[in-house]
This record gives C-alpha cells, structure tokens and sequence, in this order.
C-alpha cells in the first residue's frame, strides 16, 4: 500500500515555531510531528510514502531520509512549484501512487490521532467502493462540513452540508482517507480540493463511505490546538503505553512525559499534561503545567509555567510568569520576575517587560 501526506506550505499558523523548522518538525509529544504517522503508516503495511510539500523540502529531506531504513519504508518528496490544493498533490505524485493497484492512505500532516490505518484498509475493502473518509464526532457540527449518510445503505455518503443551521448530523471529516488508484483520474494537473471537487464526484456514483473514528482527534496545526492536541496524546498515553509517562515524586496530576536528558529540580512540580524535551532544565520550585517545552529550554527557579509552547533554547527568568496559550520562539529569553499572557514571541528576542494582553512580539 501506499501513502500521501500533505504537508503544504508555511505553517503560518504554528508561528513562531515554523520560522525556525517547518511544521511537521516541530516535536509532538517529544518526536516530529509528522514520525507519528510515518509511523503508523508503515505499521499498517504501508512500503511508499509520498510527502506532498511546497517550503523547504531540503530540510525536511536530510531529517526524514534516515527513517527509511527505520520503517523499511520508501519516502519520496513531491515538491509542489505553487499549492495545489488538497487534490492536486495526488496527481503530482500519480507516477508513485498508481504503479500498482493497492489503495492509498491520503492524510493531513496535522492531525493527530490514533491513526487506524489498518481497521480503515479492512473497511474500505469490505465496502469495495472507490474512496472512504475517517469520520469524527464534535459537539457542535455547525462549526464544519457535516457528513449525511444515505439513509438506506450504512455508511454510505448522500452528501455533505457545510455548517449546517438546523441539526443534520455530528460526523466531520477527519483530513484522513483512503483511495484506489482509480480517483486520481478524477483530478485535473490544477490546484483543486478534494473535499470540494472530487469527493462529491464519488458521492454521486455512490463509491464515497465514512469510518467512525474511535478515540481522539485534533488539528494540531496552531498553538491553542496544539496544546490540547498534546493533552489528548497524553491521556491516550495514560492508556495505551503508561510505563513512557514519568512517575517521579514532582509530578503532579499525571500525563507528563519528560525526555530521560532533562534535569529536574526535586521540589519542582510538573503536570497535569507537560511535555518536556531533551537537555531541558526546570529550576527549583518551578510550576509546569499544561505545556510544552521544547529541546535545550530552561525554566528557572520558581518561575510559573501555564498553557505555553517553550521554543527551542529558550530561557524563562526567575519568578517569571507565563500563561494564556504564549508561545516562544526560538533562543527567547523572559527576563525575571516578568509576566507574560498570550503573547506570541518570534525568535531570539528578550522580552524585560511585562505582556498583559495577546499580542506579538517581533
């Protein structure tokens, strides 16, 4: 089988990370973003995966290259001259995804989830139809394009509603799928979207389906999702593979997962739902909580840390206060004593006043 994941462009809206590495670098859950799902790919028997990107492909080539080996899995870059779209991409790469008949897992770079690859290729072939999507369930459907199934034949697509205003169904699509061959020669060598263009092709020849997805999903392609994207990864953690979550005396709450290089004071207190990365320093009496912090950071002594992406070698000062969904950058430095709410700090900056409102730091 084969996979495509579209990565796109510049992750504008995980900035100021991505102005430092592109999006699907940028660590969840202390590995890549997008090394979840190799991952998972390769899992579900997956030997081709395709990476469909326009910015800075050369980075992400010298960094991915050496999974091959890992996943005994092939990895070729699509570069794109202009976004193509969500459909697009699937005919740039035909020459790969069509050389054999086996299906195609198309996904998203930046959902996270517990990816069912193989449940999915089982349903998908059961159903023999051309194309299925993951379905999810959210709470207010009125926010997203809702699925409505045909309603004599299960799982069957009748259409799709965007944002509806009465009630019509809770199901959204959840940016994963899965394709024979056969829909790429639906798509024309043009930006085009899948969901918009191709899908409701499939709808009407009756070859569309829905999977329910079980257990979490998130976009986790900006700060504020990202965050509770890390939350839910966590307590599927708590589940899934606890003995990768730390136990130590400091923490508190649970759902924290700290790189073995990290250096944590004992009368810290970390959790609920913090990841912490490698070569990390948290000071004494420092308070983590619902956060991030990425490889080489430092938290000194009894600084409070809440709802906040720490960038790479950043620094946050003494009695220093973070909160409100803040993101450093890159080499960022609070200066003690500082408090900072919701501010979005671009890299190798100081920051020695206090940030009461969101805003960006540039």
């Amino acid at each position: 089988m084969k996979g495509l994941i579209l990565v796109g462009g510049y992750g504008t809206r995980l900035r100021p990370l991505t102005l430092t590495v592109p999006k699907p670098l940028v660590e969840f859950g202390n590995r890549p973003m997008i090394l979840h799902q190799i991952e998972a790919l390769a899992a579900a028997g997956v030997t081709d995966i395709v990476l469909a990107v326009n910015y800075r492909p050369e980075v992400m080539v010298s960094t991915l290259k050496k999974y091959e080996d890992v996943y005994g899995v092939t990895i070729t870059f699509s570069v794109e001259d202009e976004p193509l779209g969500t459909a697009g991409p699937l005919k740039l790469a035909e020459k790969v995804l069509k050389k054999d008949d086996t299906p195609i897992f198309v996904l998203n770079s930046d959902v996270i989830c517990e990816y069912p690859f193989k449940e999915l290729a089982a349903f998908h072939k059961y159903h023999k139809a051309e194309a299925t999507i993951v379905a999810t369930k959210v709470d207010e459907p009125s926010k997203y394009g809702v699925i409505v199934h045909d309603p004599y034949t299960p799982n069957l697509i009748d259409r799709f509603v965007e944002k509806p205003v009465e009630f019509v169904g809770n199901r959204i699509n959840a940016g994963l799928y899965i394709l024979n061959p056969s829909v790429i020669d639906l798509i024309e060598m043009r930006p085009t979207s899948i969901e918009k263009e191709t899908f409701p092709i499939l709808v009407e020849k009756k070859q569309l389906y829905s999977f329910d997805l079980e257990g979490y999903w998130m976009d986790v392609g900006q700060p504020k999702d990202f965050l509770s994207g890390t939350c839910l990864y966590l307590t599927a953690l708590t589940k899934k593979s606890p003995e990768k979550l730390c136990s130590e005396p400091f923490v508190t709450g649970g759902n924290v997962l700290i790189d073995p290089s990290a250096k944590i004071h004992p009368s810290a207190l970390i959790g609920p739902n913090v990841v912490i990365g490698p070569n990390v320093v948290v000071g004494e009496g420092a308070r983590i909580q619902r956060s991030v912090l990425l490889a080489n950071s430092q938290v000194k002594d009894h600084a409070w840390v809440k709802s906040t992406i720490v960038g790479w070698n950043s620094r946050i000062g003494k009695w220093a206060r973070t909160e409100g969904c803040t993101v450093l950058g890159d080499d960022v430095e609070i200066k003690n004593e500082i408090y900072v709410n919701g501010a979005k700090v671009l890299p190798h900056k100081s920051i020695s006043a206090n940030v009461e409102h969101e805003s960006i730091i540039m």
